[in-house]
């Protein structure tokens, strides 16, 4: 009686030459699909407002600021943050940027308090920006225009508006 059972037999080169078994074929070719670094494959875009909320929280981050934008824009914003349903305080109040693809310029207004130095608070600003927007984007930044708007009094009220009650 023959054995009629299939068996599973060594994989043995075919050819007489010692060449690679399939196996060892289907090992060695293996392809890179997409290849060079997933880093560059594709484009990243970063909006305007983008870079203006990050540059308006590293120059609030900074002692001496005691508020952004010119006093039409406080007054503004603190007229809309009474609204119901209005924006919160704006990030972006005070800052406006120019974002290209690797660079980026950025204007600030500030509103700076009675007694600091002005060169010092505005070096401080640029220097705390420039590294925030940076760190967090990538982008180079090859300018930051500082303006001082006002100067924020110690006896001066403090810019609210008061409700009014119908």
């Amino acid at each position: 009686m023959t054995d009629t059972t299939p068996r599973k037999r060594p994989e043995q080169p075919e050819s007489e030459g010692g060449g690679p078994t399939p196996t060892q074929l289907r090992k060695t070719n293996v392809t890179k699909r997409g290849g060079g670094d997933p880093a560059e494959r594709g484009r990243t875009t970063i909006a305007d407002g983008v870079v203006e909320k990050i540059a308006g929280l590293a120059a609030r981050d900074v002692l001496g600021v005691h508020a952004m934008g010119s006093g039409f824009s406080r007054t503004f914003g603190a007229v809309r943050d009474r609204v119901p349903g209005g924006a919160s305080k704006s990030a972006t109040r005070g800052v406006k940027a120019e974002v290209g693809e690797v660079q980026t310029a950025l204007d600030l207004e500030i509103v700076v308090e009675y007694g600091v130095s002005i060169a010092d608070v505005a070096r401080a600003v640029r220097e705390n920006v420039i590294a925030a927007v940076e760190r967090m984007t990538g982008l180079e930044v090859v300018e930051v225009n500082i303006a001082v708007t006002d100067v924020k009094l110690p006896e001066e009220e403090e810019e609210e508006l008061e409700p009014r009650l119908q």
